[in-house]
């Protein structure tokens, strides 16, 4: 007889079924907007999660440009980084990169998010995010999911 009648499944490439979801950040908080993008992207809404492996979801980002920050994050928020070079240290506030790029502020905010390894690069290729209300993966046909409601 066999004593081990439960065995733990891990996940693999061909086990796990990737689905597309459409989110809208409208109006949506920066911060919680960003940490269930990244849960989804993760996988960890599933219940076949694997740590090692890419079990999540693609997901479309619709309105980036229109994501809310509270208080005056807009002034005070700075995103730096540095050039290579001496005395080549840059900064940009949120509000500026929202006119540069608007698209950025949500990129940034969901890979920080990620694990900073090759999976998370990994992960971070099924993001796509958009300025405005259209996208072009109409054929992959993508749930619309209420941000809100997911816990």
């Amino acid at each position: 007889m066999n004593t081990l009648s439960y065995k733990t499944v891990s996940a693999n490439s061909a086990t796990t079924k990737k689905e597309w979801i459409v989110v809208d950040a409208e109006g949506q908080p920066l911060g919680r907007l960003a940490s269930t993008v990244a849960r989804i992207l993760r996988g960890k809404h599933k219940t076949y999660y694997t740590p090692h492996v890419d079990c999540g979801d693609n997901v479309i980002v619709l309105n980036a440009g229109k994501v809310t920050l509270s208080g005056n994050k807009w002034e005070e928020k700075n995103y730096i980084w540095h050039t290579g070079y001496p005395g080549g240290q840059r900064s940009v506030t949120a509000a500026e990169l929202l006119k540069r790029n608007p698209l950025k502020i949500v990129e940034k905010s969901v890979k920080g998010m990620l694990p900073k390894n090759k999976l998370g690069a990994q992960i971070y290729k099924n993001l796509h995010v958009y300025e405005g209300s259209e996208h072009k993966h109409e054929a992959q046909q993508p749930k619309k999911i209420n941000i809100n409601e997911i816990k």
